[in-house]
């Protein structure tokens, strides 16, 4: 304390200055419009600075969570979207392959995902609680991941697209021309398409989409493009390469596809076999 005290009366004279100083640039500012607003501009330039970096500091350890805003609500705009381009597909005609359904997008995250094997599954973090069912879609917005087949209370797995036995209805977008889209067990980012006519018009870089001959998923999700295709040994029939828009090595998040009908369509049709 007593240096504290020795130190003011050493620089009492220049302490007393500072004082000046600082109370005539207040009375400066306070008089003086320009240098007030001035003052006040450095001001909020430096606070701003701090909020902007401290904001910038929350926005990086808090993206987990802003990603599953993100989601939840993408999951809702999917689903608004699929039940208002129901309502704009009015057929003339009744379609017995295909069906207009409503569907509903449930948002999850990956926990495991295989796909170096033969037959690949994924993991789910949603279960039978979330309202999750066997042979429901699983897609990203970037296109279709696989079909859901087995779910307890909390979890799912799902048949990778990259699986020997998946089987998913595919086209080409611009000729409706369908096949079955299937993998070979090779590249994970390339996928067959299979069954395709040889009269389909056919290029590299055509978009392939879901054919919604399924009661899986609907209509027109993408899958990937046209890489390379070769007629079969009966020349009848196109193998196709399909390169996939999804990195399936890298599945973080994804979408669970809920056709609602799809329990009505199923028993129509069991009953239609019966009879």
């Amino acid at each position: 304390m007593q240096q504290i005290i020795n130190f003011l009366i050493r620089n009492k004279n220049n302490i007393l200055f500072l004082l000046l100083l600082t109370f005539s640039l207040f009375l400066t500012i306070q008089s003086h419009s320009y240098q007030k607003s001035k003052f006040i501009s450095s001001a909020n330039f430096l606070s701003g600075g701090i909020y902007s970096w401290t904001s910038n500091i929350n926005s990086y350890f808090n993206l987990e969570q802003y990603n599953l805003r993100l989601l939840e609500e993408n999951e809702r705009l999917r689903t608004r979207l699929a039940s208002y381009e129901d309502t704009l597909n009015v057929k003339s005609f009744t379609d017995t392959s295909s069906f207009e359904a409503s569907y509903i997008f449930r948002a999850s995250e990956v926990i495991n995902n295989n796909y170096a094997k033969v037959d690949n599954y994924l993991t789910l973090k949603s279960g039978a609680r979330d309202g999750i069912e066997r042979d429901m879609g699983v897609v990203t917005s970037r296109g279709i991941v696989g079909i859901v087949e087995n779910v307890s209370p909390n979890y799912s797995t799902v048949i990778s697209i990259l699986n020997s036995n998946s089987r998913i209805n595919a086209q080409l977008k611009k000729s409706n021309h369908f096949g079955s889209l299937v993998w070979n067990g090779e590249d994970p980012n390339v996928v067959q398409l299979t069954d395709v006519p040889s009269v389909a018009p056919i290029a590299e870089g055509d978009t392939i989409i879901t054919g919604g001959r399924s009661l899986i998923f609907p209509k027109g999700l993408l899958i990937g493009y046209v890489k390379n295709y070769s007629l079969d040994q009966s020349e009848s029939y196109y193998n196709i390469d399909v390169q996939l828009f999804n990195d399936m090595t890298n599945i973080g998040y994804v979408y669970i596809i809920e056709n609602t009908q799809q329990a009505e369509i199923r028993a129509l049709q069991d009953l239609s076999k019966d009879e």
